[in-house]
């Protein structure tokens, strides 16, 4: 479970601090005015080096130096991985404060926000199922970390930035905690009650929760389809957030939510398959940044839907061949059944424009073809709406959830016309596979501007500093700044 950091800022002089273990970051270049690590940067110990680091002691007080490279290169994401460096040689020290000098490069409150979140994101632990062999609160978390981070900010401005970075930064531990989850307890029954519990902690926040019939009487057969294998129950989830003093569209975000895959009767391959328990990881992403959007206050309006069930074979599950009416009409043949995330979303991105969003963003970890186009680096994204994409493309730079834009074309569109149907869900020709799924999608949005955000490489694994292996969150973060300055 996430490691529960107090974060707080401090003006004046760096020094005076109470905190164990004082943290400097280094600039090729600029001479550093801490004695005890000008010590170690003059022997040739340490250098600036991104990513570089050491450990000096001096009147009692432990420094830990981190290099940040050139000052020209330097970005919010170098100080997120440098704060995170820094944070995992804290806690193989033992240190419990961490007091870190803000450099003297960058913008300020940026810089300040990414220390906050490369920190609080490195922190993370997972550890509910195992026995617990260390020291435990009396909430069951390990104390054995560090437990406050100071930013040391001189005269800067930096509180709001810092604040706003903590709430997101424990946001995305929240969604990874959904995503880590087993499937045995995080089902779609868990989620909705997630949504139950944001609504009822925050302002401005009301939700609905839909049952199997719910579903089957709405006429969503596409979404019904994937769920009929399953005896666990399915789940639309519903939440709006809104504010009065909220000006400009209403934003619309979907997250697929299949909580365990088996590829139904067109079975995955068993090795492996207990990762597909972070099928859910979008619409882990949109529970909590909604989460997170209703905490900050910030003043747009919102409306987040999540499709969730499992994707199971049984007596009673979807066959391929089959053919379905989704909830816009349209007609589909189901040729694969673990092309399934294509269709939770088909219906739920439907009901999101009807009930009136008007920019609409979905993640999901939909197509395996993105992870050999892109790796763990970028997310997968596609839209029919050049300004709105700029939006989200502005969002995914700013956080560093780093997204690459892959073409919409006609002959892409044009494969996923259907023999029976009106299209189908997995089209014979393995041509631009998150592609075609991305215009499968495009069916289920009209005009709305819309993009489409494939996390299926950035979801888990990702082996960055400060997510590492597991799960990642990835998406959160950038969903919270789009509404940001959607908002602004």
């Amino acid at each position: 479970m996430a490691s529960k950091i107090s974060v707080t800022t401090r003006s004046g002089d760096p020094a005076e601090t109470a905190a164990d273990t004082r943290v400097i970051g280094l600039a090729e270049g600029i001479d550093c005015a801490v004695e005890p690590v000008a010590k170690l940067v003059q022997s040739g110990e340490l250098k600036a080096t991104f990513k570089r680091v050491g450990v000096a002691h001096a009147h009692g007080v432990r420094y830990i130096a981190v290099g940040l490279g050139k000052p020209e290169d330097f970005t919010a994401e170098r100080a997120r991985v440098a704060a995170a460096i820094a944070c995992g040689r804290a806690s193989e020290l033992g240190a419990k404060s961490l007091s870190w000098q803000l450099p003297e490069i960058g913008d300020g409150a940026t810089t300040a926000g990414a220390i906050v979140e490369g920190t609080l994101l490195k922190a993370y632990k997972f550890d509910r199922f195992k026995s617990k062999s260390g020291e435990t609160d009396d909430e069951g978390d390990d104390k054995n970390g560090v437990e406050s981070l100071e930013i040391a900010c001189g005269e800067a401005d930096v509180a709001e930035s810092t604040a706003a970075a903590a709430i997101a930064a424990v946001a995305v531990n929240r969604a990874r905690d959904l995503q880590n989850l087993p499937s045995n307890v995080a089902t779609p029954s868990y989620l909705a009650d997630r949504a139950a519990e944001i609504a009822a902690t925050h302002e401005n926040v009301e939700f609905d929760i839909h049952d199997r019939a719910w579903i089957e009487n709405k006429k969503m057969g596409a979404f019904s389809a994937v769920a009929k294998g399953t005896a666990e129950e399915p789940r639309l989830i519903v939440i709006r957030y809104s504010h009065p003093d909220a000006t400009g569209p209403t934003l619309g975000f979907v997250g697929k939510a299949v909580t365990f895959d088996t590829g139904g009767i067109s079975l995955k391959p068993s090795a492996k398959m207990e990762e597909m328990k972070f099928d859910m990881s979008g619409g882990a992403a949109v529970l909590e940044a909604t989460a997170a959007i209703a905490e900050l206050g910030l003043p747009i309006n919102l409306i987040s839907v999540v499709p969730s069930t499992e994707n199971m074979p049984s007596g009673t599950a979807t066959k391929p061949g089959d053919i379905v009416t989704a909830y816009n009409g349209k007609t589909i043949e189901i040729d694969n059944t673990d092309a399934e995330g294509r269709l939770i979303l088909a219906d739920a991105l439907s009901y999101c424009v009807e009930l009136g969003a008007e920019r609409v963003i979905n993640l999901a970890t939909l197509t395996g073809a993105i992870v050999i186009a892109l790796g763990s680096t970028y997310a997968g994204h596609f839209s029919n709406d050049d300004d709105w994409y700029a939006q989200v493309l502005a969002a995914s730079d700013t956080t560093g959830e780093l997204g690459h834009r892959l073409p919409l074309h006609q002959e892409f569109a044009d494969l996923i016309k259907g023999k029976y149907a009106d299209i189908t869900n997995a089209p014979a020709a393995r041509k631009g596979s998150s592609i075609t799924a991305a215009e499968f999608l495009k069916h289920f949005v009209g005009d709305t501007p819309w993009v489409h955000v494939d996390i299926a490489g950035t979801a888990w694994d990702m082996n960055r500093p400060y997510v590492g292996n597991g799960a990642s969150g990835f998406g959160v973060r950038m969903l919270i700044e789009l509404a940001r300055a959607h908002g602004a």
